[in-house]
């Protein structure tokens, strides 16, 4: 891929991992509930999707949505997990947690990344939601993750550039900063060359309806009605874009 970035697609299904790797996509980020940002997936969907993608597989490790600070219980639950992904052959795990204080509980991060070893671990987006970004990337660093994933503190990367360039020189090749929200083929490239980086983290999400041909409609299942019967997958073709997009010749 163009000037070696990489290219990662966050997924929850077996249709969009497949849809990920046909499309070009270097690695998936496998995870449940991607309404919620992202919880750990069922160990059946692991293995599933182990055995029909040769691409890297990393797999979320978070036991809820919401905040990132755990109980006793839910550490108890994501060090199962852990484990769990390295026996079903996962190349890495992706995780986080936060102190009370908005800071990174580093002793138990650092008690899940030695359960996780030799597997690749990328510190998610709890990043963004911390006190201090600056000292947060020092503390992930010093952890040993391989990558952080960040939009810079803010909702979008675009609204972040400044940010993200400025801790892209405290990182000084000392960890990988992937680059996430509000990615498209339209976008990509220029958020490339705006900031520097070498990793992408995209969803390239469409919807699409349901085969139901009986509904009912007086009953519904989630929060959200409009999503009893369509589905949020990856489209192929948008990851192919962000390929073409990511390869193309610096203007």
């Amino acid at each position: 891929m163009g000037d070696s970035v990489i290219l990662e697609i966050c997924v929850d299904s077996v249709q969009s991992a497949l849809a990920a790797e046909r499309g070009g996509a270097n690695r998936i980020e496998l995870c449940s509930s991607l309404f919620d940002g992202g919880t750990t997936p069922s160990a059946g969907m692991i293995a599933t999707i182990r055995n029909r993608v040769a691409i890297d597989l990393y797999v979320m490790i978070r036991p809820r949505g919401g905040d990132f600070c755990y109980s006793h219980d839910e550490f108890a639950a994501m060090k199962r997990d852990v484990a769990i992904a390295k026996q079903l052959r996962a190349d890495g795990v992706v995780l986080g947690i936060l102190n009370q204080d908005g800071d990174v509980d580093t002793a138990r991060c650092r008690e899940l990344l030695e359960h996780a070893r030799p597997l690749k671990a990328t510190f998610h987006r709890a990043f963004d939601m911390s006190r201090d970004l600056g000292q947060s990337l020092e503390d992930v660093i010093a952890l040993g993750f391989d990558r952080v994933l960040t939009s810079g503190g803010e909702q979008k990367v675009q609204d972040a550039i400044p940010v993200i360039k400025r801790l892209q020189e405290m990182a000084s090749n000392r960890i990988a900063l992937m680059i996430g929200s509000g990615i498209r083929s339209g976008n990509v490239r220029e958020l490339i060359s705006q900031t520097s980086a070498r990793e992408v983290h995209a969803s390239a999400r469409c919807v699409e309806p349901s085969p139901m041909r009986y509904r009912n409609e007086k009953v519904r299942m989630g929060t959200l009605p409009e999503w009893e019967y369509q589905r949020a997958v990856v489209d192929e073709e948008e990851v192919r874009n962000l390929v073409r997009a990511i390869s193309a010749p610096s203007q």
